[in-house]
């Protein structure tokens, strides 16, 4: 079986966010993600990932702008020095809270100038932090209208184009199956360059189990394909109490 993770901006979202990661242990996770852990100190979380021995998998960059100002997106040309300031302010949580991998969002634009900012700052934050290993992930544009980087075709020439070692894919089951049809093609597809994956079911992101992906049938894919990565569950439970919605986790 793969190695689940439980991703606590939406699991266990009946809690606080501090008692999320006592939950997320008694449930049997030994690995948490976080999409934006910048509204609380990182020593906190820090610490509350040390007092449950959980690992911390995964968190998104860029941060939010608590000015109003708009983040430094990737792909959105002219952006470049707001850019490198978010991700040097990223890599400082980063220092602290020590995931595994940061996920580079592209942000909302389009065509050959959104491309090309987008794997030139791709490439600088990968040389200017060579020892962490980013993420980039296609969103589906049903759910993220406008986000450039919107198909699995597209991130395999953002990744050939980049070519950097600590750069790679993270696959959703969820944007998969919304944006190609199929969870599984996909997966048999692009599996070689995933390095993080995530899963829920469409079309509502619920729990794995409900809606038309076989998760068994992805489960024993990704183990036949050598995959070695986490799985994140990063679902919105169908009912308030989230260990109720955890029988995927025997399939």
């Amino acid at each position: 079986m793969p190695r689940f993770a439980a991703n606590l901006s939406l699991l266990f979202n009946e809690l606080p966010y501090l008692d999320r990661f006592q939950a997320a242990a008694d449930a049997g996770f030994t690995a948490v993600e976080v999409l934006f852990p910048y509204d609380i100190a990182a020593t906190e979380t820090r610490r509350a990932l040390l007092a449950n021995g959980l690992e911390l998998v995964l968190i998104n960059a860029p941060l939010p702008n608590y000015t109003g100002g708009t983040p430094g997106y990737a792909a959105v040309p002219g952006g470049k020095a707001r850019f490198q300031s978010d991700i040097r302010r990223v890599l400082r949580y980063a220092d602290v809270l020590r995931p595994g991998l940061i996920h580079i969002m592209s942000g909302y634009a389009d065509g050959a100038a959104a491309m090309d900012s987008f794997v030139r700052n791709l490439q600088w934050a990968a040389d200017f932090a060579p020892q962490q290993v980013f993420t980039i992930e296609p969103l589906n544009p049903i759910s993220q209208p406008g986000y450039f980087l919107n198909d699995y075709d597209l991130a395999a020439e953002v990744l050939s184009r980049v070519d950097r070692p600590n750069v790679g894919l993270q696959y959703d089951s969820f944007h998969a199956h919304m944006i190609h049809g199929d969870a599984l093609a996909v997966w048999a597809r692009f599996h070689p360059k995933v390095i993080h994956a995530q899963i829920g079911a469409a079309p509502d992101r619920s729990e794995p189990g409900r809606g038309p992906t076989d998760f068994a049938t992805l489960f024993a894919a990704m183990d036949d394909a050598g995959y070695t990565g986490w799985v994140s569950a990063e679902y919105t439970p169908s009912i308030t109490r989230t260990a109720a919605t955890l029988a995927w986790m025997q399939l």
